[in-house]
């Protein structure tokens, strides 16, 4: 075990658990399980038994790469290069059950008849507009609805409470959206390889999400999202390698979202980024994962430490607060992070009193 301190923080090394097939693509943790997407196949840990392998599912590589996994209750959210979305049941012995793609045979069945429901999305091609037509790269979920995100430029609002049903459909970027994320009041971020941030919210006179605000506007790629624990501000990492802070300061213009400061220190793209407690972790290109905490006096973000031991890319991060062996000193948090070397990394952070 590595041990190294940093001022009024200290991080280690946990363990390092190896995948049969490389490429860690996305992880998530629900119900003390750890998934780990690997190409197209999702390992399941467990983390109150020593990190044991318990279940694998999505075997078929028909489906491509998963992109993003999310949870509602016992069900699991998984979107695809193939562009669909898969849903899948946890069973009590903890094993998953394909149940049903996205959209559904019954909600295609219900409009396909309807030549309005169909769109343009190639030259002489049209497709259903409940439809993905290119890999859905990114899945957000509150109490009520499902939002994906996909490289063909649109995100889709999906009602969980009705058997998935699609509501709606958005064209909301010119170029690939590769991230999304969704605050406790149903406010939608999306990120886009256009270099836009956008904001969106639903409309309760015409019922349907309307844009409230672009922000960003970088001449890179923005590639990741994540909200603090209140929802009140928005971190976005890009191509070049910085990451942004970005808060609703005005009171008085309720969507006046702006730019509060950038942290700069990786030297490669920001890929993934996540949010606990008052900790920022963000994993990169250049094979490192960076932990920034806000300085209580000056109130900016300041780099904490850096992890290092992967040797390609750092594609996803989760954490938990709570150490190992059921620690749930405030202040610890456990740190995972999945690279395309294969590997997943466990990281223990906590704050030196």
């Amino acid at each position: 075990m590595n041990n190294f301190t940093i001022t009024t923080f200290m991080y280690q090394s946990i363990t390092s658990i190896k995948t049969l097939t490389p490429h860690i693509t996305c992880l998530a943790v629900h119900h003390n399980l750890l998934y780990a997407a690997s190409l197209n196949l999702i390992n399941v840990y467990d983390l109150s038994s020593n990190y044991t392998h318990i279940d694998a599912f999505n075997e078929s590589s028909d489906s491509g790469f998963v992109k993003s996994i999310t949870f509602n209750g016992s069900n699991v959210f998984t979107a695809h290069q193939d562009c669909k979305i898969r849903v899948w049941l946890t069973t009590p012995s903890k094993r998953h059950r394909l149940i049903s793609s996205l959209p559904t045979v019954k909600d295609r069945l219900r409009r396909c008849i309807v030549p309005k429901n169909y769109v343009s999305v190639r030259r002489h091609r049209k497709s259903l507009w409940i439809q993905h037509n290119d890999t859905v790269s990114g899945l957000a979920v509150n109490e009520k609805f499902m939002y994906s995100v996909s490289w063909d430029k649109s995100f889709k609002i999906w009602d969980l409470s009705s058997g998935y049903r699609c509501l709606e459909s958005v064209n909301a970027h010119e170029d690939a959206i590769n991230a999304v994320v969704v605050s406790n009041d149903g406010t939608v971020y999306t990120a886009s390889a256009d270099g836009c941030i956008k904001v969106w919210k639903m409309d309760d006179k015409v019922k349907r999400y309307v844009l409230m605000s672009t922000i960003g506007k970088q001449k890179s790629n923005v590639n990741a999202l994540a909200l603090d624990g209140d929802g009140t501000a928005l971190f976005s990492g890009g191509s070049d390698g910085t990451i942004c802070r970005w808060e609703n300061k005005c009171e008085e213009k309720e969507n006046d979202v702006v730019l509060i400061e950038t942290m700069r220190g990786h030297s490669g793209a920001i890929l993934c980024l996540v949010n606990v407690d008052d900790l920022l972790a963000s994993g990169s290109a250049d094979l490192t994962v960076r932990i920034w905490q806000r300085e209580r006096e000056k109130g900016g973000y300041c780099c904490r430490g850096v992890l290092e031991g992967h040797e390609k890319p750092v594609k996803s991060l989760v954490a938990i607060s709570g150490g190992e062996d059921g620690d749930d000193t405030v202040g610890v948090v456990r740190l995972f992070s999945g690279s395309l070397d294969g590997d997943i990394k466990v990281w223990e952070v906590f704050a030196l009193v």
